[in-house]
């Protein structure tokens, strides 16, 4: 098992010569152009056998595994915030029960998974709202003390694909000043409310200086795509191992939960033997972190753990391991995001 928080992985410069240069052998790129009614992806292909034969992530372990911890306690609407409670509250009226569910996150649920990675020496990546961290002040540096990531998660919990170009940015700023503010961590990460974005996303957060966004549920493992002469990373995300969409309180079965990560860590596990691969895992904050929530996460980790080859990774360490191993890493030449339906370059 490797973990990040004592090790650092650079590259020599004999190395980043060599990288480079396999890079402009291998990487090939091609852009698919389509109607406004085709949703087509141009993605450029590396053969994995020209893969790195001694392994795909540091030390030669063959699967990434990343875990995501959502922080937005604090940073939803009053009345309207979505939560367990089926019957939807008459507009306006302040949703008290919903309010303190939500408040859970950061009173017990935060802190419980925090002392559950401290168990297990693993480190996470934190996305948090810029309201959220105001609130909880003392939290976000706690998130940051133990070696997490912080990540910006947005200004509010709420969607910006609407805002204008220049409103999208400034509502991603002001959540990255507020991180930086508050816990002397830029943010280098980005994930939306649900994923949405404008169509813009890729140019505005290179613009902000972040490295890499989660926002893409398609593959199994990083990904780059050149803006603007210049490589932004996609660290994918995931619906299926995501505790608010696939296993919300109704229904919660803790037994298949815990077979659902085994299973999904032994297939990328056997994979990785010949590709690479990354297994993504999402917790929020009012969810995950309850007691019994934690208990099944814990049995996974100490099976995950058991097996030898496997980087437990911030997704900034992920990110930067993509862009340092380039020639490893598929490289996507993608069209605008109205042509393709997916992120990319709008120029």
């Amino acid at each position: 098992m490797f973990n990040t928080a004592d090790n650092q992985f650079h590259l020599s410069r004999r190395e980043t010569l060599r990288t480079v240069g396999a890079a402009a052998a291998l990487v090939i790129g091609s852009t698919v152009a389509g109607g406004p009614h085709q949703a087509q992806a141009a993605a450029a292909t590396v053969d994995a056998s020209a893969r790195n034969a001694a392994g795909f992530w540091p030390n030669g372990a063959r699967l990434a595994v990343s875990l995501s911890l959502m922080f937005e306690g604090g940073g939803q609407p009053i009345s309207g915030a979505g939560g367990v409670i089926p019957d939807k509250i008459e507009d306006g009226v302040p949703d008290l029960p919903t309010n303190a569910f939500f408040a859970y996150g950061h009173y017990e649920g935060i802190p419980r998974v925090l002392d559950l990675m401290d168990r297990h020496g693993i480190k996470l990546s934190s996305f948090m709202i810029g309201k959220a961290v105001e609130i909880s002040p003392d939290l976000a540096r706690e998130i940051v003390r133990r070696g997490h990531e912080a990540a910006a998660h947005g200004r509010v919990w709420d969607n910006s694909y609407r805002l204008s170009r220049d409103m999208e940015k400034r509502f991603i700023a002001d959540s990255v000043e507020t991180i930086q503010k508050i816990t002397g961590e830029k943010p280098l990460g980005w994930n939306a409310y649900w994923m949405r974005n404008s169509i813009h996303i890729l140019e505005t957060l290179q613009d902000l200086g972040f490295l890499y966004h989660i926002d893409e549920p398609s593959r199994d493992e990083p990904f780059i795509i050149p803006v603007r002469g210049r490589d932004f990373v996609t660290v994918p995300y995931t619906f299926h191992m995501n505790d608010i969409v696939s296993f919300p309180f109704e229904g919660w079965n803790p037994a298949a939960y815990e077979q659902a990560l085994r299973d999904e860590f032994d297939q990328l596990y056997e994979e990785g033997a010949h590709r690479r691969r990354m297994m993504v895992v999402s917790l929020h904050d009012r969810i995950s972190g309850h007691a019994g929530r934690v208990r099944a996460l814990d049995r996974f980790l100490t099976y995950a753990k058991g097996k030898e080859g496997v980087w437990f990774a911030r997704k900034d360490e992920v990110a930067r391991w993509a862009l340092d191993h380039r020639a490893d890493t598929p490289v996507i030449e993608r069209g605008s995001p109205n042509v393709t339906g997916l992120p990319g370059p709008t120029a």
